[in-house]
């Protein structure tokens, strides 16, 4: 596929493409993801979930450990028994 697009538009893509080491094709392609594809869609936020590493079962007790270390005791009167 070829798109014309103005002239000026194409020298600010190739200069923002230069600053960011990437060529005019890539940096066009990842916009127009972007605008196709939203950042708030189930499906986009459910692959950046499973992007995500799984954590080991030992970061998982960590967590439980620090959870429950952290709790509150539970008092049974209210501000006004007193």
């Amino acid at each position: 596929m070829t798109i014309q697009i103005p002239d000026e538009l194409a020298r600010r893509l190739e200069e923002v493409a230069a600053a960011r080491h990437k060529s005019v094709q890539e940096l066009a392609v990842e916009r127009l993801q972007s605008l196709v594809e939203r950042s708030d869609s189930p499906g986009s936020l459910l692959r950046a979930i499973q992007a995500l590493p799984h954590p080991s079962p030992a970061a998982v007790d960590d967590l439980d450990a620090a959870i429950a270390g952290s709790r509150l005791p539970v008092h049974n009167h209210g501000v006004f028994d007193r």
